[in-house]
């Protein structure tokens, strides 16, 4: 998950025609993941994501070389009905994109529902003790609720398998003036759609400066009666991840002042 701050681990190089990621060593699985995602949708949804150009690996850490696609991002972006269609086609091409057999075979992407709960229960010890006010009574709120939910108790509804990007962030997601292509897929990996779309709706970035029109895009995605479910849910809780990383974030202000506020109400009208 990444907090729209720059504090990705990597180093990226832009070219006219290609980027270049370099990751340490010690983010192999990383580049594995993002060499993984370029050569499957090579072959599922050509065109929809950067081609693959080359990787090298050494004792220093690895290299992926790929094109790099035209378009500006839509973070940061007032999207117009345009946009916002061309959003919900993206995802859903690469949610559809690699077939069940093969996305078998795809290991489970970090950052997904279980690894949240474990990390939302540490910073409930760690973290909660030190934040006050309004963030703090909407951090007890949020804990509450998620330790009644179905995602807490193992009664989360059960829902098809997708390939997922692993990053809500709107900066990657490409608009060229007629499609919307992805970029950023280290942290790709199976997953199911109501999650995925839970990462764009919650993410900072999808409200923090202009709003996503969320019902406009989720009307985009035509989800089944259990992923409705599950999408609620998942919105909760990472929504719930997002208060806690913008209570830790001002401290270095990478965000707007108040941000935490206003994400510790949207919190509460998401658990109302």
């Amino acid at each position: 998950m990444d907090s729209g701050g720059g504090w990705g681990t990597h180093a990226v190089e832009l070219a006219a025609d290609h980027v270049v990621k370099r990751f340490s060593r010690e983010d192999g699985e990383r580049a594995e993941r993002e060499w993984r995602a370029l050569t499957l949708l090579a072959s599922y949804a050509p065109g929809l994501v950067p081609t693959l150009g080359s990787t090298d690996r050494g004792a220093w850490g690895a290299t992926v070389v790929m094109s790099r696609l035209p378009g500006a991002p839509l973070r940061g972006a007032a999207l117009g009905e345009e946009q916002v269609r061309a959003l919900a086609e993206a995802v859903n091409e690469l949610y559809a994109a690699v077939p069940g057999d093969v996305l078998r075979r795809v290991p489970v992407r970090p950052g997904q529902q279980s690894d949240l709960i474990a990390q939302l229960q540490g910073w409930a010890v760690t973290v909660r003790p030190h934040v006050d006010g309004a963030v703090g009574r909407a951090m007890d709120e949020g804990l509450r609720w998620l330790a009644r939910s179905p995602l807490s108790s193992g009664d989360a509804a059960q829902v098809p398998a997708v390939f997922g990007p692993g990053d809500g962030n709107l900066g990657n997601y490409l608009w060229d003036g007629s499609r919307v292509r992805v970029v950023d897929f280290e942290d790709s990996g199976r997953s199911d759609r109501a999650f995925e779309l839970a990462e764009i709706t919650e993410h900072v970035g999808s409200w923090v400066e202009h709003p996503l029109d969320v019902p406009a895009f989720l009307n985009g995605c035509d989800l089944t009666a259990p992923e409705e479910v599950r999408l609620g849910d998942c919105r909760r809780l990472l929504a719930l991840v997002w208060l806690f990383l913008l209570a830790r974030d001002r401290e270095n202000a990478r965000n707007p002042a108040g941000t935490a506020e206003r994400q510790a109400e949207r919190l509460r009208v998401l658990i109302a």
